[in-house]
């Protein structure tokens, strides 16, 4: 491509670049801004979610794929009753293989709405001594329409075929008043004549007939007034939603007001932006021009991952938001890679050109393999990891993809253009020192082969450590792990946190903590292990008002999870991590064509998970879901740290053929120690920000994340090189018997000549 055409395409990036952050901020015409576009999870908009669970008995005796089957038809049933109830954009998915997982956006009636799509017995139509005459199987659909006789409105009623028949043999055998009214009915005050219309043994409607009823459709009408339009619509929507296949019960469920989701989506925002901010002015400083492009490519990186996903119609979640942030600051560890590169090349003495050239091309390779391995980790973390798991590996996903295009097209793009420019083809614009040495934050060099008993021992001390204190005092658990309960409520004041303790004594509520909460210490937040359904959070809450004068409108969230949701999550972390761990160790044997950078990677994983549950069980952190997406992260992270340092073993080992495997190993990681610092400032420069100024949910999910960008780098340079050699060893000693070898040869041959 020739420099015309660069500085083109160069000028169309740029203002491609400020337009599209234009459009996204404030809109343009019919284009609206980022923010009216993207679809935002319930943690931020605020609503109601419930997984419900098949009962066992009902799917027992059922094979993989019949259950399959069985709960797609409860899938499909259970949209039909959200759709009849009219909320937007809810949503109906499958999780696992006897799940469901239901989300009612902008829900404010918590009780209302699970009550609604969780009757699961079969719908059925009954005559007043109890015999079923038909099902909801055989109800086509239910509607509402103005009742001009009666005034309000009544519900209309469509038949299937063999449906139809049944019904006109109920209708005629009720219209002759010849049924004897069960005891059941006769408390509820059921007309002989009546065809009563059940859900989950709960009466919907028992309306009469005077006269068989032989037709497709029927209508149900109030005498003296009609039915509201509220009543005939619910009632209509529990008709038409059907009958489920199977029972359910609730597992699992979540209220969130808005209020506290736009809140941490704002916070979020100014964090990110100013966690951004300290990344490019970083960039700046350390890499002059190369930092001004590097910028320029993030920029476009994260325009490109926000509209990607707008346009997937991926949900945002504030996890997910997080995991934007964080990709950012991996985003950034491609260009430091090729910048890094290019400083070493000019320090060897070549042009900015030719260096250019040169840096690209050795770097490209180290910021695949890095990228992929990370990019396996998220993967897993898509496919084993709960709804609000599976939108922070989501957006890491896309943000990975995308920065190996912005880093390998765009930031190539620029740097070749200033590579053969005669202003800026200087050592000062590619951080290098006019006397040709790279600028860098560590200049010394040290020997870590030699050191690595210490490194051993340090790490063995924490993991031990971490032992005896998960042993001796245990992990502290969240309730998402153990099952349980967490309300928070605004109660307007600051209350005594033992007065909420004794007016939730008669609850008996097993491990029950009560802390103060919010700016104004006026929120209160209630943790028990005991899994209380939604009824009961309900019943809770109209307890504490009646002590301190709150309302269910003061609920700002409110979660529940079932005892076996907490072990599912442990198996899931576990199963997460070994499939992880299994995927990275066959694509690195098989792109360095050796096992021992496979297993001392691998080792190293398993290093870094110890000592993040080690520093959770020494400092007392909660271990709850997010924790799950962290260990990922830190598995993915560590592993893009060690793939780089091991790229640059193999090249080295490819070069200086003579040197000794402590010798290479040494020079390599002295040679990537830089950029490895570099990498995990930028990642930790783009968290700290989130984890000051955000809420607890973030926090819990940046935490691990923190703790383990600073593992991997330490386990990356002090333990898996070490370890590499460890495994080298033999190698060593087949090049120091082939050196003796060819010694002994050559003195045998003087010999003879002197002789």
């Amino acid at each position: 491509m020739n420099s015309k055409l660069k500085k083109i395409l160069a000028s169309l990036v740029v203002i491609a670049v400020l337009f599209g952050w234009y459009v996204t901020v404030f809109g343009i015409g019919s284009v609206n801004s980022i923010k009216d576009v993207m679809k935002f999870g319930l943690d931020i908009n605020g609503g109601v979610y419930v997984v419900m669970e098949a009962d066992k008995e009902d799917i027992a005796d059922l094979s993989s794929q019949e259950l399959a089957e069985v709960m797609e038809q409860t899938r499909t049933v259970l949209n039909n009753r959200v759709n009849a109830m009219g909320i937007s954009e809810a949503t109906v998915s499958l999780e696992g293989n006897n799940r469901l997982r239901v989300e009612m956006p902008g829900v404010e009636d918590a009780q209302e709405a699970i009550d609604q799509i969780g009757r699961t017995a079969q719908m059925q139509f009954l005559l007043a001594d109890g015999t079923v005459v038909l099902t909801g199987n055989e109800v086509k659909n239910a509607a509402i329409d103005t009742d001009s006789q009666n005034g309000g409105y009544k519900i209309n009623l469509e038949f299937t075929a063999e449906g139809s028949d049944k019904f006109a043999q109920a209708t005629k055998k009720a219209a002759s008043q010849q049924v004897t009214v069960s005891k059941a009915f006769q408390k509820a005050n059921v007309q002989k004549n009546a065809v009563i219309i059940m859900l989950d043994d709960e009466i919907v409607t028992a309306p009469t007939v005077d006269q068989t009823i032989n037709s497709t459709t029927c209508e149900i009408t109030q005498r003296g007034g009609g039915y509201s339009k509220e009543e005939a619509s619910t009632t209509a929507a529990l008709i038409r939603g059907g009958a489920l296949p199977i029972s359910l019960h609730e597992v699992t469920s979540s209220v969130q007001t808005a209020t506290i989701g736009v809140d941490a989506l704002n916070k979020s925002v100014v964090a990110g932006i100013i966690g951004l901010g300290l990344v490019f002015l970083l960039m700046i400083l350390m890499y002059n021009v190369l930092g001004l492009v590097a910028d320029v490519a993030l920029l476009l990186y994260v325009l490109i991952v926000l509209w990607v996903m707008a346009g997937m119609g991926s949900v945002l979640t504030l996890p997910g938001i997080a995991g934007i942030i964080l990709s950012i600051g991996m985003a950034v560890d491609a260009n430091v890679i090729i910048f890094a590169r290019i400083k070493e090349e000019i320090a060897a003495g070549k042009t900015i050109r030719v260096a250019v050239d040169q840096g690209f091309k050795h770097a490209l390779t180290t910021v695949l393999d890095a990228q992929i391995t990370t990019l396996i980790a998220s993967i897993v973390l898509y496919e084993i990891g709960s709804t609000s798991v599976k939108g922070f590996a989501l957006t890491l996903m896309i943000g990975i993809i995308v920065s190996i295009f912005t880093a390998v097209v765009i930031t190539q793009l620029f740097i070749s253009l200033l590579a053969n420019s005669k202003t800026f083809a200087k050592n000062k614009f590619f951080g290098v020192n006019e006397d040709g040495t790279p600028k860098s934050i560590i200049k010394k060099e040290f020997k870590f082969i030699g050191n690595r008993k210490i490194f051993y021992c340090i790490s063995a001390g924490v993991v031990i450590l971490g032992l005896v204190f998960s042993v001796v005092r245990g992990f502290n658990y969240g309730i998402d792990f153990t099952g349980g309960t967490m309300i928070q409520i605004k109660m307007g004041k600051t209350v005594e946190t033992e007065e909420v303790k004794e007016t939730l004594a008669k609850y008996e509520m097993k491990d029950l903590s009560v802390v103060l909460s919010g700016d104004n210490k006026d929120e209160v937040i209630i943790k028990t292990t005991n899994a209380l359904g939604n009824k009961a959070r309900a019943d809770v809450v109209d307890s504490l008002g009646k002590k301190f004068g709150v309302k269910q409108k003061d609920v700002l969230s409110s979660e529940e999870f079932g005892p076996t949701v907490g072990q599912e999550l442990k198996t899931n972390a576990l199963k997460s991590v070994l499939i992880a761990a299994i995927g990275m160790l066959i694509y690195i044997i098989f792109r360095f064509k050796s096992w021992k950078y496979g297993v001392s990677s691998i080792a190293g994983i398993f290093h870094d998970v110890l000592i993040v549950l080690a520093f959770y069980a020494i400092f007392n952190v909660t271990i709850n879901n997010p924790f799950i997406a962290g260990i990922l992260t830190v598995v993915g992270y560590s592993i893009n740290d060690t793939i780089v340092i091991f790229d640059r073993i193999r090249e080295n080992k490819k070069i200086y053929r003579k040197d000794t495997n402590e010798v290479v190993i040494d020079r390599s990681v002295n040679q990537t120690l830089n950029r490895s610092i570099m990498t995990s400032l930028t990642t930790l420069i783009c968290m700290v920000p989130l984890f000051f100024m955000v809420s607890t949910s973030i926090r819990e999910f940046v935490l691990p994340l923190m703790v383990g960008v600073l593992v991997g780098t330490y386990s990356s340079i002090f333990l898996c090189s070490p370890l590499f050699y460890e495994f080298s060893k033999s190698e060593d000693k087949s090049k120091y018997l082939t050196a003796q070898k060819a010694k002994e040869k050559k003195e045998a041959k003087t010999s003879k000549k002197k002789k």
